[in-house]
């Protein structure tokens, strides 16, 4: 039920520009998908790049990120506090549909806002001194049994950066959202972040490279 109503939340229509990898002169990039890898985005900065220490750098979530985020969580916090507070003084309350579908909507936004702010705000980080990137509230060495590809890799094991861009269109709104993500030496990708701002995009984009000295595919 949270995943489909997240979904709906992304935009309808999803329109990828034409790639031609060839354009990088390296073999890797013709064996690499130019897909989107995680299709939807968002119209507005959701990460910032931050130099932690010189050996490390972070993705954080950006205060508009943040706001919205909270927002869901406090609209559904207000509904539900809201209707169970008037049945509770009318004491009117029961088990019928116009009693638990405020409830149950008030709680489903909530619920939606506090896994958007658990997992929105998590960092995203590059360390040269641990030598893994990873996305998550925990580093790599803590979780040795894990899938590396899924959440974290090895920062040897990186090729380059890849930065594509994605149209999105609904029935309210139409935006581009760049989308940047690492390319492994085995033509794999993971994730890095996926906004609507490219300018910023870019220069976290050129950061990351000059700091780990990989190129950056940009197909935008």
């Amino acid at each position: 039920m949270l995943k489909k109503i997240v979904d709906t939340l992304r935009s309808q229509f999803r329109i990828q520009n034409p790639v031609n990898p060839l354009q990088f002169n390296d073999p890797l990039a013709e064996k690499t998908e130019w897909s989107p890898l995680k299709g939807g985005g968002a119209n507005f900065c959701t990460h910032k790049l931050v130099e932690v220490e010189p050996f490390r750098y972070e993705f954080r979530a950006s205060v508009g990120a943040k706001l919205f985020y909270a927002l869901f969580f406090l609209i559904g916090t207000g509904v539900f506090i809201g209707f169970t507070a008037g049945f509770i003084i009318k004491r009117q309350f029961s088990f019928g549909a116009e009693t638990i579908l405020p409830l149950f909507i008030g709680l489903v936004f909530a619920a939606v806002g506090a896994i958007m702010l658990y997992f929105g705000t998590a960092p995203i980080v590059f360390d040269k001194q641990i030598g893994y990137f990873w996305k998550g509230r925990k580093d790599p060495l803590k979780f040795f049994d894990a899938e590396p590809k899924k959440w974290f890799a090895n920062i040897k094991d990186i090729h380059s950066f890849q930065l594509i861009s994605e149209y999105c269109r609904s029935d309210k709104s139409s935006y581009y959202s760049y989308e940047l993500n690492i390319v492994l030496k085995d033509g794999s990708r993971m994730n890095v972040i996926d906004h609507g701002n490219l300018k910023r995009v870019r220069e976290d984009a050129a950061k990351l490279s000059a700091f780990l000295g990989k190129p950056v595919w940009e197909a935008v």
